[in-house]
């Protein structure tokens, strides 16, 4: 069992402080799910545990089994077991996916032990096929021309490929119909196992309806501010912040 903790994280930007304090213990075996409304934090989280050099973590730990996360390069982060989804990935010219895939794989492996030509197109094509990508997918350029459901589809195609131990899914579910959402979660669901833990950014019960979480996490004015199971969730779709903000006593302004 692997374990990633954030423990009083406080992350500026520009010299503003949008994470104030963010306590989350997450394990192997587990999907947690955070919500909350905007500019409360959540993708600053993100970003700050993936070391995206304009957030400045002023206070706080990241560690990974005890691992100060906080020291590694951003490529170590990835060769250790975490992987980011972005809300926006990037377009890459000049390099396929399967390209793109096979290198980020290759990178995580030993020298003497890296995936052949043949072992990397078997689970490619096995994935692809459970993902309902077409196989010209994998010789497009990445992310290049793709529409937002297939990034978001090509997200999760790499991270079922990388087999991470942590996976941050940021609004995942952002812009896409039901069907696309219905797949996306498939892959999630996938890789649910003792070996694969999840952290989930969203804003909505929806994709909850398809992945359901094991533990769901409120954030607002950059701090985690209630902690419940799945259920949470279902409440804050009937309740609101507004409504839960005001049980516990906070100041709830809507940013827009």
């Amino acid at each position: 069992m692997s374990t990633l903790e954030i423990k009083n994280l406080h992350v500026s930007i520009e010299d503003k402080e949008i994470l104030k304090g963010v306590n989350l213990t997450l394990k192997t075996g587990e999907i947690h799910a955070i919500m909350g409304p905007n500019g409360t934090g959540k993708s600053t989280l993100s970003a700050a545990i993936m070391g995206n050099p304009n957030y400045e973590v002023t206070q706080g730990e990241i560690l990974l089994d005890g691992e100060n996360v906080l020291e590694m390069e951003v490529d170590e982060r990835a060769r250790k077991g975490l992987f980011l989804a972005m809300q926006y990935p990037s377009e890459i010219p000049g390099v396929t996916n399967a390209e793109f895939m096979r290198a980020a794989i290759n990178a995580k492996r030993p020298e003497e032990d890296k995936l052949n030509v043949m072992q990397f197109l078997k689970k490619l094509d096995q994935k692809m096929a459970l993902l309902n990508m077409p196989e010209e997918m994998a010789e497009r350029y990445l992310n290049e021309g793709f529409s937002g459901g297939e990034k978001k589809r090509n997200e999760i195609l790499q991270l079922m490929m990388l087999e991470p131990s942590f996976a941050i899914l940021d609004e995942i579910d952002s812009g896409l119909d039901i069907d696309a959402l219905k797949v996306v979660a498939k892959g999630v669901n996938e890789m649910r196992g003792d070996n694969f833990g999840s952290l989930i950014i969203t804003h909505y019960q929806r994709l909850l309806n398809y992945i359901t979480p094991d533990v769901v996490h409120i954030m607002m004015d950059g701090r985690v501010v209630l902690t419940g199971d799945a259920d949470l969730a279902k409440r804050l779709e009937a309740e609101g912040y507004a409504g839960i903000s005001e049980e516990l006593g906070i100041e709830y302004k809507e940013e827009v």
